[in-house]
């Protein structure tokens, strides 16, 4: 439909919980899923990274999340279920400050739980990194960035200077 602006780290609507999504609202919100597609869409022609994308990053304060990697998945009220003892530490990277990396630890695995545009429950195991991804933005859906979970002090570096970080390339996809 239409690519929204990104609320920029330092809005105070980025640091909000998300109000859940009751069916009666599918309809309105189909609109909502096409924006967050040609936003995520327009981040990756100028980024060359995006992979998901939340609601809130847009504004919209409702508990909704778009992925696409092969297919478009809509995730409404999602809820992450069996997270792992296991972690990892990764890179991560945000469209709300695309020039900032800041190191976190997440689950190696967990279940993601949502309902679908249609209202049926689904769910899909994750791990590595779409495992963190979905971490990524479930932390959005509750008004948490990556940068209160940084790992120390020293967890934050530019994307220009992402050679100094130690990294593997697919960390560094949003």
């Amino acid at each position: 439909m239409t690519v929204q602006d990104l609320l920029l780290l330092g809005n105070p609507q980025l640091y909000q919980s998300s109000k859940a999504v009751y069916e009666y609202e599918l309809k309105s919100l189909m609109s909502t899923a096409a924006d967050l597609h040609d936003t995520m869409m327009d981040f990756r022609q100028k980024w060359g990274a995006g992979r998901a994308i939340s609601a809130p990053q847009i504004g919209v304060m409702k508990r909704l999340i778009y992925m696409h990697i092969d297919r478009p998945i809509v995730f409404v009220n999602p809820s992450l279920e069996d997270r792992s003892d296991e972690m990892f530490e990764v890179w991560d990277d945000c469209m709300c400050f695309p020039e900032l990396l800041v190191k976190v630890s997440r689950h190696r695995s967990c279940r993601i739980v949502y309902r679908n545009m249609d209202w049926q429950q689904q769910s899909m195991s994750l791990e590595g990194d779409l495992c963190e991804l979905l971490q990524h933005e479930f932390d959005h859906l509750d008004g948490i960035l990556s940068i209160s979970k940084a790992t120390g002090s020293t967890a934050f570096a530019l994307r220009s200077q992402k050679e100094f970080t130690n990294y593997s390339r697919s960390t560094f996809d949003l």
